[in-house]
């Protein structure tokens, strides 16, 4: 009776782990090694989907895309979720999430340089300097039309690996990246000679939102409400401020003394939460 009593106990604990796994949902992302937000980006996901009350799974797609390719994959069922800077040309693509995921930082600036070509950024006192020296960014990315629009000189490729390898290469003199970027894509190319310009900060109005499927709102207006559930706990604060990337851009970055430049963004949707204080942030207060 005691085996069989012990047996039944064990039929019943695989039971309900097979339905606490059967419970949580799983949602295609982008988790390629090219993508550093990937991580981050999940991380928020999940956040979100604990405000609601519900588990999550990833099932990656670990590939290098373009972001026409990433809109493609969500469009036709390919991804369930995906990140980007956002712009009025892409919410009209696919559905946005209005939560500025990095409170503003992306469109906050760094430049990745060649070593030893610090002293021509020296001389950088406004926008006018900045727009006698090549700038590298890829082709569809939205900060391109950014830093079009204002004047600048871009050269665009449309794989962001190629970026680095160009740059030091002489095909452009600086590769403007989100504050929480540069250093850490620095220290993965040793063998390139880059480094991170030290007094510069491009500033305009951008930030990346989640983007899901026009055919399924649903899913945008739960990641918005978890996600605004968390803002008002502070615990998207907490893991926003507890972000490898956002630590390594407050301890290297000198974010409170450097130069900044400030660009237009023309095209942000009528819809952007500008107004909303709790979405945005300062970096010069970190």
């Amino acid at each position: 009776m005691g085996k069989l009593f012990s047996t039944l106990l064990s039929i019943v604990a695989l039971m309900m782990v097979s339905l606490s796994s059967a419970s949580a949902e799983t949602y295609k992302i982008n988790l390629s090694d090219a993508d550093p937000n990937g991580p981050y980006m999940a991380s928020m996901i999940k956040l979100a989907f604990e405000h609601l009350g519900r588990k999550v799974e990833f099932q990656p797609v670990a590939e290098d895309m373009t972001q026409t390719r990433l809109v493609e994959d969500t469009l036709n069922g390919q991804l369930d979720i995906m990140w980007a800077g956002t712009s009025k040309e892409l919410e009209e693509s696919v559905e946005p999430v209005r939560i500025p995921m990095f409170k503003g930082l992306l469109g906050h600036r760094f430049l990745i340089i060649r070593k030893g070509d610090q002293a021509k950024f020296d001389k950088v006192k406004d926008i006018n300097d900045l727009r006698q020296i090549p700038l590298g960014q890829g082709t569809a990315w939205i900060d391109t039309k950014v830093l079009e629009a204002n004047g600048l000189k871009v050269v665009k490729t449309t794989k962001y690996q190629n970026l680095f390898h160009m740059l030091d290469g002489g095909r452009f003199d600086a590769f403007p990246r989100a504050v929480f970027e540069p250093f850490s894509e620095v220290e993965k190319r040793p063998a390139l000679n880059l480094t991170v310009e030290k007094r510069l900060m491009l500033v305009y109005k951008m930030d990346f939102y989640l983007f899901v499927s026009k055919k399924n709102k649903a899913l945008a207006r739960d990641l918005e409400l978890g996600l605004n559930r968390a803002i008002a706990d502070g615990s998207f604060e907490k893991v926003f401020l507890t972000a490898p990337s956002v630590q390594e851009a407050i301890a290297k970055g000198d974010l409170k003394n450097r130069l900044v430049i400030p660009l237009d963004n023309p095209f942000n949707s009528k819809e952007t939460p500008i107004d909303r204080a709790d979405l945005w942030i300062d970096p010069k207060s970190l």
